[in-house]
């Protein structure tokens, strides 16, 4: 049972790898790292793991552990008695990526918003024939998706925030 668990974890390292790269165009090495240390939780993985599992070179281990904790992607933290440093996603970068998120929507709304106005406008002043007009369907159903998910997204920003639960 625990070898088929760690296949589908590293399996699921790779996807999720290949995913960070190009969401946050890191090196293949650094999103595996960071996949990993994902997946892995907040009981924290060791620079031994990483070269163990990753099967990388300590250099390059090293040097992506380094760039990632330069982001503020991961932190570390020690144990009584441990000279081991424990890596664990940072918080911090998972609620700024939520408010990339929500600054992006916010913008697309504005956008779209716009367009309808625009759109009713052209409608009501310079379109007689009624099958030319523009039809406000998309742009409604499109800003009402947009105030779902960003609705959703600040509920879940705030319970981090308020550590309800950890990542």
């Amino acid at each position: 049972m625990k070898e088929e668990i760690c296949k589908i974890k590293m399996a699921l390292v790779e996807k999720l790898g290949v995913h960070i790269e190009d969401r946050e165009q890191l090196a293949p090495v650094a999103a595996r790292i960071l996949a990993y240390i994902i997946l892995t939780g907040k009981k924290g993985v060791t620079f031994e793991d990483m070269v163990t599992i990753l099967c990388a070179s300590k250099s390059t281990i090293s040097t992506h552990v380094n760039h990632l904790q330069d982001l503020h992607k991961i932190v570390y933290f020690t144990k009584t008695g441990d000279r081991k440093k424990y890596f664990i996603l940072n918080k911090g970068m998972v609620l700024q990526h939520i408010d990339s998120m929500i600054h992006k929507w916010k913008e697309e709304r504005e956008m779209h918003l716009e367009i309808k106005n625009y759109k009713e406008t052209i409608n009501k002043n310079k379109i007689e024939n009624e099958s030319e007009k523009f039809d406000l369907n998309f742009h409604d159903d499109y800003i009402k998706f947009i105030d779902g998910a960003t609705s959703s997204v600040e509920e879940l920003k705030l319970k981090l925030d308020n550590n309800k639960f950890d990542i």
